[in-house]
């Protein structure tokens, strides 16, 4: 049976153990060079984008998947550190078939991985994913010496990005006046993300823009936002922006420290685009998505859709539908009409414009949509456990009682992780903390057995 590689959101593990090994980046980068080469249907050899965070182990990973390309007959391109939403783009610039970036996105440094783009800058469908996972399995039987593929460094991938996150930013606005502090987790957005914004006359801060190869979201970032917190009162700043280890996501903080999560910055380009008259259609929430968003577009007549939780879901409900906007909790915005892929340093460039454009701040911006209390326990995961028995049902009837019907439950297994995710949220911070409290303990107990 073959091993199952790739996630919700590419392939990510643990460096140095399986599959997170030299040897498996080659088979990756084969197997998915010969998948390209199956569909190329021209003379010249496919050609791959490949770019990489501030991980040490990205160095190695490289050069690994750089030699299962060419062995392959596939043209590479290397990029170096750029955000993983800098390598969608420039793989669509250079109308390259595929492209990739190496990256473990908010883990520690000591993990890595792999993202897939196909050559409209989207994540690579689920069919592809499974073709390469057949081939990676298979011996390696590489091209013969005139059918390999030649590698070439980019030095000019970094500027073309640059551009292009400028080009989204309306031309009639300026940022002169902002104060604003970066935060860039030590990873991929160290260069690209302060020179967009110098650009735009912002005033900045950048903290954690000293990579290492070893401290990418240690203690900073997105993920571990009090440190942009304290420097955004430090510095009296208008704005805080964090961005997760490869870029493609951000949390934000207003000017009172305050931490301003995925479905706000949503909710604010929302606004945006209804004001530039290019909203179309609706928007696509998670299942993690705050009931008070859900809600606020039932008010404004938008239509709201979930999807599972991950931003490859999101952008492909929003290509169904033939919308242009939705996005996550955790900060992957997808703005379609803008990007391909989910990206933090456009996102953030948007809601600054809303900012500007309105001539408001962002903590009074945020007070037409006060956020429903929502609390998450992870479990650890048992596989036999059935989140869909009779079991689990009466207690969430119990669950939704104890918050008087007026609340949500979520239950559900982590796409990344062994672990169950219990989530309820609701009006009452009480009623909600108590209901995901009994949840967790109740299920967490369970007798798998039973049904």
């Amino acid at each position: 049976m073959t091993k199952k590689f790739f996630g919700t959101d590419g392939i990510r593990g643990k460096t140095g153990s399986f599959p997170i090994t030299p040897d498996f980046f080659v088979k990756i980068g084969f197997a998915a060079g010969l998948v390209l080469t199956k569909h190329h249907n021209k003379k010249t050899n496919p050609t791959v984008v490949i770019g990489k965070d501030t991980r040490i182990s990205g160095y190695m990973f490289e050069s690994a998947l750089e030699s299962g390309f060419a062995a392959a007959g596939v043209d590479v391109y290397l990029t170096g550190p750029l955000p993983t939403p800098a390598i969608a783009y420039i793989t669509q610039m250079l109308n390259a078939d595929i492209g990739v970036s190496i990256t473990a996105s908010h883990n520690p440094f000591d993990d890595n991985g792999i993202k897939l783009f196909s050559k409209s800058g989207s994540k690579l469908s689920e069919n592809i994913e499974r073709e390469i996972e057949n081939i990676a399995e298979e011996s390696l039987k590489i091209q013969p010496a005139h059918k390999l593929g030649k590698a070439r460094r980019l030095d000019d991938a970094r500027d073309k990005y640059i551009q292009f996150c400028l080009s989204t930013f309306p031309k009639n606005l300026t940022l002169k006046g902002l104060k604003i502090v970066l935060d860039c987790a030590h990873g991929a957005t160290y260069r690209t993300a302060p020179a967009v914004f110098r650009e735009l006359g912002v005033d900045i801060t950048v903290i954690n823009d000293n990579p290492d190869g070893l401290n990418i979201n240690q203690d900073a970032g997105s993920i571990h936002p009090a440190f942009l917190q304290k420097a955004v009162l430090e510095k009296n700043a208008d704005v805080g922006i964090a961005f997760d280890g490869d870029g493609d996501r951000l949390i934000m903080v207003d000017g009172k420290g305050q931490l301003v999560d995925g479905d706000q910055v949503l909710y604010l380009i929302l606004k945006l685009y209804q004001q530039q008259k290019i909203m179309s259609g609706g928007v696509v929430g998670t299942l993690m998505t705050n009931l008070a968003f859900e809600e606020k577009c039932r008010e404004l007549d938008i239509p709201f859709l979930r999807a599972d939780v991950g931003d490859k879901y999101v952008a492909e409900a929003l290509r169904k539908n033939k919308w242009l906007i939705g996005g996550e909790n955790s900060g992957h915005i997808v703005l379609l009409d803008k990007h391909s892929t989910g990206d933090g340093i456009i996102s953030a460039l948007q809601l600054l414009a809303f900012l500007v454009l309105n001539e408001v701040s962002l903590n009074n911006a945020l007070k037409e949509l006060p956020m429903y209390p929502q609390e998450l326990i992870n479990i650890p995961q048992n596989q036999q456990l059935d989140l869909d028995s009779k079991q689990i049902s009466l207690l969430i009837e119990e669950a939704n009682q104890m918050m008087d019907m007026k609340g949500r439950i979520l239950i559900r297994p982590s796409g990344t992780q062994p672990i169950i995710r219990v989530m309820t949220e609701g009006p009452d911070s009480q009623m909600v903390s108590k209901s995901v409290q009994f949840l967790a303990e109740n299920i967490e107990g369970l007798n798998p057995t039973e049904k």
